[in-house]
C-alpha cells in the first residue's frame, strides 16, 4: 500500500530533520521513517473503520428515533437499507481489519460530533437518496454506494483533514495518498471472499521496505560527497540563499540515481522535482531542475551511471 512517492517524501523529511540535529544517529533515523510509515498504514486502517463508525451511528439513530415518547410512522418504521448494507457488514466482519484494530486500537466514538455531522450528510446526499430508492439488493450497489460515499463527502471533508493532522503529525501528507488506497481497497472487495478479503499489505513486496531503508541509508553515508557535487553547480549561489529543503532534496535525488540504476534517471528527477514544488519555495522546482540536470550530465560522462 505505501508507495514509493510516500517513501521519497518519508526520506525527505527525515532528512531534513537529521540537518536540524546532527546528532541523531543512522538507527534512530531508520527507526523513524520505518515508523512514519507504520503510522501512514495506521491511518489506512482508521479511514477503512470510518465507514463502519457511520453505518453504526445511523444505527444508534434509528433506534433513538424508535424510541421516542411519541415516535412518528417514519420513526417507527425508518429505512434500513443502509444498515443491511452487504458491503459494509462485510467489512465490518472482516478478519484481517478487525485483527488489526485489535493491535492497534483507535475510536472515532472521540469524535462524535464530526460523525454526526458527517452522517446527516451523507443522509441528506442525493447519492444515499439514489441509493434508497433502488430496491436491486445487489452487493455491487452496496459497495458502490460507499465507494461514492468516501469519494464524494467523506474525502471532501475539510474537517476530516483537521481531525486527522491533530490525531498525528506524521499523517499531514499521507491523507489524499491514503484515501486513494481506501478507493481501491473498496473496488476490490469480493462478496464470495467473505472475512477472507484481503485488504492492502503494508509494503507491496520486500523490494519497496528495502528502497525506503538504502535511500535513507545511501543519502546519509554520502552525503557530504553528494552536497560537494551540488556544490560545483551552486558555486555562484550564496549558501545562505539556497534553501535547506532543496539541498535536501537534491542529496536525496542524487542518491536514488547513483544508487538505484534500475529506476529510469528521469522518472526520478521528476519525482524531486514534483517534491519541491510542495515542499520548498516557489522557485526551487526550476532552480532543482538545473542543478539536477547539470549532475546528472557529469555522472554519465564520468560513467557513474548509465547514459539510459
Amino acid at each position: 500500500m505505501i508507495n514509493r512517492v510516500l517513501i521519497r517524501i518519508r526520506v525527505v523529511q527525515i532528512l531534513f530533520s537529521c540537518c536540524q540535529d546532527d546528532s541523531i544517529s543512522m538507527k534512530k533515523a531508520e527507526d523513524e521513517l520505518l515508523f512514519s510509515l507504520q503510522k501512514s498504514y495506521d491511518l489506512y486502517f482508521y479511514l477503512l473503520a470510518l465507514m463502519i463508525e457511520l453505518t453504526e451511528a445511523y444505527e444508534q439513530k434509528v433506534n433513538v428515533r424508535k424510541s421516542k415518547l411519541l415516535p412518528s410512522e417514519a420513526d417507527i418504521k425508518p429505512n434500513i437499507k443502509l444498515l443491511n448494507n452487504k458491503f459494509i457488514i462485510q467489512l465490518s466482519q472482516n478478519r484481517e481489519l478487525e485483527r488489526y484494530l485489535r493491535d492497534h486500537p483507535f475510536s472515532w466514538a472521540e469524535h462524535e460530533a464530526f460523525i454526526k455531522k458527517t452522517l446527516d450528510n451523507i443522509l441528506n446526499s442525493d447519492i444515499y437518496k439514489e441509493y434508497t430508492a433502488t430496491e436491486t439488493g445487489l452487493y455491487e450497489d452496496d459497495r458502490e454506494f460507499w465507494r461514492k460515499v468516501f469519494k464524494q463527502i467523506i474525502c471532501t471533508n475539510e474537517e476530516l483533514y483537521i481531525i486527522l493532522e491533530d490525531e498525528s503529525l506524521y499523517w499531514n501528507d499521507d491523507i489524499e495518498i491514503v484515501e486513494s488506497f481506501v478507493l481501491k481497497t473498496i473496488k476490490r472487495f469480493d462478496e464470495s471472499k467473505g472475512t477472507a478479503q484481503e485488504l492492502l499489505p503494508m509494503f507491496k513486496d520486500e523490494t519497496d521496505r528495502e528502497f525506503a531503508v538504502k535511500l535513507l541509508k545511501e543519502s546519509l553515508w554520502n552525503g557530504n560527497a553528494y552536497r560537494e557535487l551540488i556544490d560545483k553547480y551552486t558555486k555562484n549561489w550564496e549558501s545562505e540563499r539556497i534553501a535547506m529543503m532543496d539541498m535536501v532534496i537534491m542529496q536525496i535525488a542524487i542518491a536514488e540515481i547513483i544508487s538505484f540504476p534500475s529506476i529510469p534517471i528521469n522518472v526520478t528527477l521528476n519525482e524531486y522535482i514534483d517534491i519541491a514544488k510542495s515542499y520548498s519555495t516557489a522557485k526551487s522546482a526550476s532552480f532543482i531542475n538545473g542543478i539536477l540536470d547539470a549532475i546528472v550530465k557529469e555522472l554519465k560522462e564520468d560513467k557513474k551511471i548509465s547514459k539510459k
